[in-house]
């Protein structure tokens, strides 16, 4: 337990790190799959449309002791046509199911009306049938879709002020990521699109963004004065921010998510199928892609754009001359305390030579080797010629108690005041 709960100052630290850019290859070939599932689920089978959109019949009754298939099949029966959508609304006894068809006339309203009294056991006029114009759908998406592109004209601006524009390009990336993923699900799982859904997916499009600038922001403190250096790359560094930024980030969705969830479970499994489930469920795959695409797309996105400016370029140059010089001299020291183990058989070098010392080790034993020399077997040196002092006669011993000193006798200094007065007189006062 104290591991996991030392991994964030761990990670921010760098004592351990996790290769997300490295390895942007292999998240670029995940998500391009997702992609490619998620635009063929969009081109084959589309998106089905409430009728807020294509426009249609709308029949709402109470009758909790009817089945969905039993109302099904009244309506095909009755001319209201075989696809249409059928929901229940509520739970227990104040449940409710609403019937969605395409556009009837009086006649063919009334036909269905009375089919689905019949079938559930219900008077006629407890039956609420209304018609819903396709126009109001319409005019929904226009103004989603002109609230989309002002949104993203403005990020757009924000971020190229704030930041920089290649960080704008990454983020854009990714948010395009998260709304095509969004949008095939619904496509792939055949979930309604209403005016919940676009509601929900604006809503996701500012969470996305806000996980992404928190990274970039701190992908930005990293790589600040990194071209006055060689001791990372730009990849290397936006690494670093995310490693830094990483618990911060699953913190945040994991407390966005769990009301969310909570929300789209208790919509489908308590009140049925209503506009609260089509908004949690908008919602809920949409933060999950936004944290992903904030994790794994934009920043290695943003490192790819950033590698191929020249001045990064010629930084990731001398980052690997310098990794590579620093492993050449390791492998240098560690084959000169090999070779210096095998040669003197000792057992201050028996770790370098089995190649079981670290770095350390190997420059400690280099030192060791420098300071201290082995000594060699050969006649004893000579030593220093006595030099005889002038006045004495050549062969004769010297006084007792005098030492031979090699080299000439050292003679003390007179002042002037010592050469004018003769030796052995003091001076009077």
């Amino acid at each position: 337990m104290s591991r996991l709960g030392n991994i964030g100052g761990r990670l921010y630290r760098g004592e351990v790190s996790i290769e997300f850019v490295a390895r942007k290859r292999r998240w670029y070939t995940i998500s391009g799959l997702i992609l490619v599932v998620s635009l063929a689920a969009l081109l084959i089978r589309g998106l089905d449309y409430s009728v807020d959109f294509k426009g249609g019949s709308v029949f709402q009754f109470a009758a909790p002791a009817t089945s969905a298939a039993q109302i099904s099949n009244a309506v095909d029966a009755a001319g209201g046509g075989n696809d249409a959508t059928v929901q229940k609304v509520g739970i227990g006894s104040s449940s409710s199911w609403e019937v969605q068809t395409e556009k009837l006339s009086y006649t063919e309203q009334t036909k269905v009306q009375d089919a689905l009294a019949s079938t559930a056991h219900v008077p006629f006029n407890s039956i609420s049938a209304s018609f819903v114009g396709p126009s109001w759908g319409s005019q929904i998406s226009e103004k989603a879709l002109k609230a989309l592109i002002a949104f993203l004209i403005a990020i757009v601006i924000y971020l190229s002020i704030a930041f920089e524009w290649k960080m704008a390009s990454a983020a854009l990336i990714a948010l395009a990521h998260d709304i095509v993923i969004t949008i095939g699900v619904y496509a792939l799982t055949g979930f309604q699109v209403s005016p919940a859904t676009v509601i929900g997916l604006l809503t996701i499009l500012g969470y996305s963004l806000y996980d992404t600038v928190v990274v970039f922001d701190k992908v930005r403190e990293n790589t600040a004065g990194l071209l006055g250096t060689a001791r990372s790359t730009y990849s290397q560094a936006a690494n670093l921010a995310l490693n830094q930024t990483l618990v911060r980030s699953i913190n945040t969705s994991l407390i966005a998510l769990l009301p969310v969830a909570a929300i789209l479970v208790v919509g489908v499994g308590l009140l049925g199928s209503g506009e609260l489930k089509d908004l949690a469920l908008v919602l809920f795959v949409g933060m999950l892609s936004g944290t992903y695409s904030s994790i794994f797309i934009a920043t290695p996105a943003l490192a790819d754009l950033k590698e191929r400016e020249p001045q990064y370029k010629a930084l990731a140059k001398r980052v690997a001359l310098r990794a590579s010089g620093g492993r050449a001299a390791l492998r240098a020291k560690a084959k000169a305390g090999k070779t210096l183990g095998t040669g003197a058989g000792t057992a201050g070098t028996d770790g370098v030579a089995d190649g079981d010392g670290d770095l350390g080790s190997v420059v400690a034993q280099d030192a060791a080797d420098d300071d201290v020399q082995p000594a060699e077997e050969g006649p004893a040196p000579a030593q220093p010629e006595e030099r005889v002092p002038a006045g004495r006669p050549a062969g004769t011993a010297a006084p007792r108690g005098a030492t031979a000193r090699p080299g000439p006798r050292q003679q003390p200094r007179r002042t002037s005041a010592t050469k004018r007065r003769p030796s052995g007189k003091k001076k009077r006062r």
